[in-house]
């Protein structure tokens, strides 16, 4: 499928600076890209690149290089989302299922909406509620009194227990659990772990997408909540009663720790772990492997373990990194520090 600079351009509202006439028919990384494809360029570490590849067309932000005359530009202000609205009009190439597989299971009382497609081994259990243009794939499981919206894609081995409740255009990948027991115990006096009931559930918002292997808790009491927009990595930890807020997005194997109520609009780096009980407030980022044992309340970037506001964390890693030269400093100053003293314990004595 061949498509048009012209067509592409108008897509995300775009300037072409070279040949308006010309096309692509795919989209690759700039340094792998071959004639008659796309690629973008943004990065000022990727400007490199520009010398070489050999990318017909360039989807380019304002300050990078267009110095090579065989190459056509498609200028915009945000490249990054110029880039996702092409991908997904001209190359999602998501698997797409049609009807219901005669090895999926319905249960009498659950209610379907139009256009559903069910793979292989789904189980949709008693009073589960699936929306129009939903799509679950192979050997997900769907347990009791979950409800489901429109335009959901659950890929394969997926189980959603009872009680879950997912908003519209979600997309769960490979492996998640979403509604599992909280990690509720309670030692008696002989100190053996009795299990607190974990009896509440999960809600998920609309637009949420939720990466391979992570594993979100149901509430103990009330709703663990996922808010609109999240965007979840893969191997992520969501225990009990956590909230998350709207348009936050956390890398992966990041675990967040009972009633922790994370904020809107934030980003959590790989590796983070927060704390039981805490707040974190919006607009905050954290930086990968960093440690958080109490709230932020201040929006800004934050660092390290335990975690500090970003500047005062790079400052404490500059000072790490020197303690060999401030070691052989300080015993440089303990010398002549000793030599004075000596000195002048002499001429007191003369």
């Amino acid at each position: 499928m061949m498509i048009s600079v012209k067509e592409a351009a108008t897509l995300v509202g775009g300037k072409i600076i070279g040949d308006d006439n010309s096309s692509f028919n795919g989209i690759a990384k700039i340094e792998e890209a071959q004639k008659g494809e796309m690629s973008f360029l943004y990065r000022h570490q990727y400007f490199k690149f520009l010398k070489t590849t050999n990318a017909s067309v360039l989807l380019a932000s304002e300050d990078a290089p267009k110095d090579r005359n065989d190459i056509t530009y498609i200028v915009v202000e945000n490249p990054n989302l110029a880039f996702q609205k092409i991908i997904s009009k001209y190359f999602d190439k998501r698997t797409k299922l049609g009807g219901i597989d005669s090895t999926a299971f319905i249960s009498e009382s659950a209610a379907l909406g139009e256009n559903v497609t069910l793979g292989k081994n789904v189980v949709i259990s008693e009073n589960c509620k699936i929306g129009s243009n939903t799509t679950i794939f192979h050997n997900s499981v769907i347990l009791d009194d979950t409800v489901i919206g429109e335009d959901v894609i659950i890929y394969p081995n997926v189980t959603v227990r009872e009680g879950t409740t997912i908003g519209d255009r979600v997309i769960i990948h490979p492996g998640v659990v979403v509604g599992s027991d909280g990690f509720g115990f309670s030692p008696n006096e002989k100190g053996e772990l009795n299990k607190i009931p974990q009896i509440g559930n999960v809600n998920i918002e609309d637009d949420v997408e939720i990466g391979s292997n992570t594993t979100i808790d149901r509430a103990a009491l009330g709703t663990t909540v996922i808010r609109k927009g999240a965007k979840i990595d893969n191997l992520v930890q969501i225990a009990h009663n956590v909230e998350i807020g709207e348009w936050t997005a956390i890398s992966a194997q990041t675990g967040i720790s009972g009633s922790t109520k994370v904020g809107a609009h934030c980003i959590f780096g790989g590796q983070v772990g927060l704390a039981d009980h805490l707040e974190v407030t919006d607009n905050v980022m954290i930086g990968a492997q960093s440690g958080v044992p109490k709230s932020i309340t201040k929006p800004g970037k934050y660092f390290g373990f335990p975690i500090k506001e970003l500047g005062a964390a790079l400052r404490t890693e500059g000072h790490i990194r020197n303690l060999p030269n401030y070691a052989k400093k300080i015993k440089e100053l303990e010398k002549k520090l000793k030599e004075l003293t000596e000195k002048l314990t002499k001429s007191e004595e003369t």
